[in-house]
């Protein structure tokens, strides 16, 4: 009886108090089967020598040998591994009863309660206090541990049992008693963790003691778990006892453990080299591209920076049109490679600084800033070459038309000259009568005259060659020898005919008679006659002209010279009826060679030829002049036509740019708004893309027309590209941040409202709505966000080092990308050398080096090679042939990157 009661209270006080209640409702139905006795015996025997057996013991009879205390004691030191106090060695029972009192203190100072099982109890072999001792023990050193999603441990067993087995055919474990007894669960969780062990296809349910033999025999042979069950016990009992089960399926728990414990390190290590695999792939893909666009830019940038020509229009013209086909073709392509280049970039950043890897640091020569650098450098040549082109198009325009004008009058001058040379030379006067003489004098004082007034033209002769030579026209020297030509020639004259003044003085003194008649007419002949020449060139004149007013200057002029020739018409008559009075009276007094005048070639005839020719060239110039007007009202409507675009255009990339800066300043929505937002300017931005072309052939158009400036509007083409690009690398720009703050986001476990809250305070203190704040700025917001900065020393200490983590090259100034990764990494945690080293200790087993064959075994083909390939040989004590370092590649993978 008071066995059977202590036995009870056991029961009552046990931790599985749930186990206890239903083997009390089996003994009242009689369903307590002695059997179970029998397995808990074995298996408890087998558990305790499992155990033991590392201290080179173990027991035959549960009963018997836990009677003095000292295996009892062992076993406990053995599974704690801690070391109890002495033993006594003595055989009396007292010196038993104190042994196995010691190993009782030391369970419950382990937080276990023993109500009602007593040293004296152990020490006489009472078979149910004893087992039910190393039950307690099972319990506290084998099972309690065991914890799956907060249950207790026999519930936390079960569900793991569960959850390995769920795949299996045949297989339900609900409990710890009839769920094992056709031996299939027993298998399936050997097969779940070692499928090389045993083919579970070929099992059957039919086959309950073929299946927990083959279990058990894999276990001992295999897993290094002693037969702790007999297989026709655990068939032929009605209901295997529940604690013999638990304590055999804990030791497969945490034999597996350990493989389970390897996979999760494993699946570490794996994540990290996918992330050092994937960075470094963006790594290489960000040199090439960088690459590219430099040669590119480099090989660009000279051509834009060659301003030679060789003078002639149509070259300069072939140049300006290889510039637009620049601008339109080959340009664009390089607009969104650099702002992709720039994208690529700062996500390459972000990840970097999400999986706590050091900044990327490019090729020298390739950083971010020398491709702006670089990029800034190809803008300015481009500038540079358009405004040489324009300016060189206006200034071999201007050359063109000034070497038109230098041979037209130098044709016009030479085509007078000729013959003048052998007339002042010759000496007919020498055989003349006086009249005839005088009339020579008289013809020559006209020839003065005519030579005075061609004095002008000689001067613009000469100062168009001048200009011509300031414009470094092409053909300079030939310009500059007919213009010599001309000036010798003109020198000749003058002293040939000063030389012939002379001479007609001294026969005048011997002739007298002189036709006054035919003087007047050679004097009003002469300057009249130069009108008319001086006219006709005016009529034939070629002009350039850029506006409508310039154009309205002419026809005004125009309008003013037509309104002179009334007058000319009443000179031009006078001087024809001077003509006719000579031929009358040559006519009505015979005079011999009366009607040839002496004192000038010119005739009648000629005069009224030229009046005639010039009246024919008034209408003529009317209609050039109307045709120029036309063209430039042309070109006006040109104007206001690219003005009405323009005017558009302009406004329109301002408003984006306004709205795409709000988005970028996080102003409203989520993160995922302000994505679709920026997806949607993204959109409209190709969906105006038209009106930029549009806009690109009208000022095409403009330029072919050699329009160059505009009054109507202050956007120019230059101006209107600059803000596109501007706009695209914004949106992109903005774009790549919030998809990087997504992925902080997310990556980090940060709350949209904490991801909100940092956004708010940060644009409260970005006053300028810059982007970024200074010191001050920063330290208020850290502040607002519950940072605990003191204003003294240790305060000030603290935000140094603040200001060292977010602004570690002394700019004085922080982004929000950068303030957000500080605020990210404050708050969360991220995989660290020191984890990864210790995943890889798992994998290793505890050695500080793994081999190939271990890497291979557990981590997937791909990533075993990149470890192997980049781990250094181990050099260590103790190092096997082919062993790695694990731990200096774990430390790499967090400092700098080879590339």
């Amino acid at each position: 009886m008071d066995n059977r009661h202590n036995m009870s209270q056991y029961k009552q006080n046990s931790e599985d108090g749930g186990y206890m209640e239903q083997e009390e409702e089996w003994e009242r139905e009689g369903l307590l089967d002695p059997a179970w006795e029998k397995q808990q015996r074995k298996t408890f025997t087998a558990w305790c020598n499992s155990h033991l057996r590392k201290a080179n013991t173990n027991i035959d009879n549960i009963e018997e040998d836990f009677r003095n205390g000292l295996k009892l004691m062992l076993l406990l030191e053995v599974i704690s591994g801690e070391t109890l106090a002495k033993p006594d060695r003595g055989k009396m029972r007292f010196h038993k009863i104190a042994n196995v009192n010691k190993a009782l203190d030391f369970i419950a100072n382990k937080g276990v309660k023993l109500v009602s099982i007593g040293a004296e109890e152990i020490v006489d072999g009472n078979t149910k206090m004893t087992l039910g001792l190393i039950w307690t023990i099972i319990l506290r050193f084998a099972i309690q541990d065991i914890s799956v999603e907060e249950m207790t441990a026999k519930e936390g067993l079960l569900l793991w049992c569960q959850r390995k087995t769920a795949p299996y055919k045949n297989v339900n474990v609900q409990n710890f008693h009839l769920s094992w007894k056709d031996g299939l669960a027993f298998c399936a969780l050997i097969h779940r963790h070692r499928p090389d062990l045993l083919d579970y296809s070929k099992l059957s349910k039919d086959n309950p003691l073929e299946n927990l033999n083959l279990a058990f025999d894999i276990a001992e042979k295999h897993l290094n778990i002693p037969r702790m069950l007999d297989a026709e016990d655990i068939n032929n009992s009605p209901m295997p006892d529940e604690r013999a089960v638990m304590t055999y399926i804990s030791s497969y728990y945490h034999t597996f453990s350990g493989a389970q414990q390897a996979e999760t390190a494993a699946n570490r290590i794996c994540k990290v080299l996918k992330v050092n695999q994937e960075n470094e792939r963006l790594m290489e893909e960000y040199e090439r591209l960088a690459s590219d666009l430099l040669e590119w830019i480099r090989r660009t940038t000279p051509w834009l920076k060659n301003k030679t020509t060789d003078n002639q229009l149509a070259t300069v013209q072939k140049k300006l049109e290889e510039f637009r086909a620049y601008r339109r073709v080959h340009k664009p392509p390089r607009v969104e490679q650099k702002a992709k280049l720039e994208t690529n970039f700062n996500t390459l950043q972000t990840k970097l600084r999400l999986s706590n890897r050091p900044a990327y640091i490019p090729t020298e020569g390739k950083m971010v800033s020398d491709i702006g650098n670089a990029w800034k450098g190809l803008e300015h040549a481009e500038k540079g070459f358009e405004e040489w082109l324009l300016s060189e198009m206006m200034r071999l325009e201007r050359l063109d038309h000034l070497a038109q004008k230098f041979k037209h009058k130098a044709d016009i001058h030479e085509e007078w000259t000729k013959g003048k040379e052998a007339m002042l030379q010759s000496q007919d006067f020498r055989n003349c009568r006086l009249n005839e003489v005088k009339a020579l004098k008289k013809k020559h004082e006209a020839f003065e005259s005519d030579l005075a007034a061609h004095q002008d033209r000689v001067e613009q002769i000469a100062a168009i060659a001048q200009e011509l030579n300031s414009l470094d026209y092409y053909d300079s020297a030939g310009v500059n020898a007919r213009c010599q030509r001309i000036c010798d020639q003109w020198d000749r004259l003058g002293s040939l005919s000063q030389k012939r003044s002379s001479a007609l003085e001294e026969a005048e003194r011997v002739l007298e008679k002189v036709d006054l008649l035919h003087l007047e007419f050679a004097k009003r002949a002469a300057p009249f006659n130069n009108w008319l020449d001086g006219a006709r060139e005016d009529l034939v004149d070629m002009f350039i002209v850029h506006t409508v007013e310039e154009i309205q200057g002419l026809v005004e002029a125009h309008e003013q010279f037509k309104q002179t020739l009334g007058e000319a018409d009443k000179e031009h008559s006078s001087i024809a009826s001077l003509s006719q009075e000579v031929q009358s009276i040559a006519t009505q007094y015979q005079i011999p060679g009366g009607i040839e005048n002496p004192y000038t070639t010119l005739t009648a005839r000629d005069i009224t030829n030229k009046w005639t020719e010039v009246k024919q060239l008034v209408p003529k110039r009317d209609q050039t002049l109307q045709s120029e007007q036309q063209r430039q009202l042309r070109n006006e409507g040109l104007r206001r036509k690219f003005a009405e675009k323009a005017n558009g255009v302009g406004p329109w990339i301002e408003q984006q740019m306004d709205s795409v800066a709000a988005i970028g300043m996080g102003m409203s929505g989520t993160l995922e708004d302000q994505l679709s937002k920026l997806r949607q300017y993204e959109n409209a931005v190709n969906v105006y893309r038209p009106h930029m072309d549009e806009l690109e052939r009208t000022h095409q158009e403009v330029q072919e027309n050699m329009i160059f400036e505009n009054r109507y509007t202050h956007y120019t083409m230059e101006t209107l590209r600059v803000g596109w690009e501007q706009l695209m690398t914004s949106i992109h720009r903005n774009i790549n941040e919030v998809e990087n703050q997504i992925l902080t986001r997310d990556s980090k476990g940060i709350t949209t409202e904490q991801l909100n809250e940092f956004r708010v305070s940060f644009n409260h203190f970005d006053k300028n709505r810059t982007g970024r704040l200074n010191d001050q700025e920063l330290r208020s917001c850290l502040v607002s966000l519950g940072y605990s900065i003191r204003n003294d020393k240790q305060g000030d200490s603290d935000f140094r080092r603040i200001m060292n983590i977010v602004d570690p090259n002394n700019t004085g100034y922080v982004s929000f990308d950068t303030f957000l990764d500080f605020m990210t990494r404050e708050s969360t945690d991220t995989d660290t050398a020191e984890q990864i080293i210790d995943s890889f200790r798992i994998l290793a087993s505890d050695k500080p080096f793994i081999t190939a064959d271990d890497l291979r075994r557990e981590l997937p083909p791909d990533q075993a090679e990149y470890c192997i390939q980049r781990m250094a040989p181990y050099k260590g004590p103790n190092a096997v042939v082919g062993a790695l370092d694990y731990m200096s590649f774990s430390t790499a993978l967090y400092g700098e990157s080879d590339l």
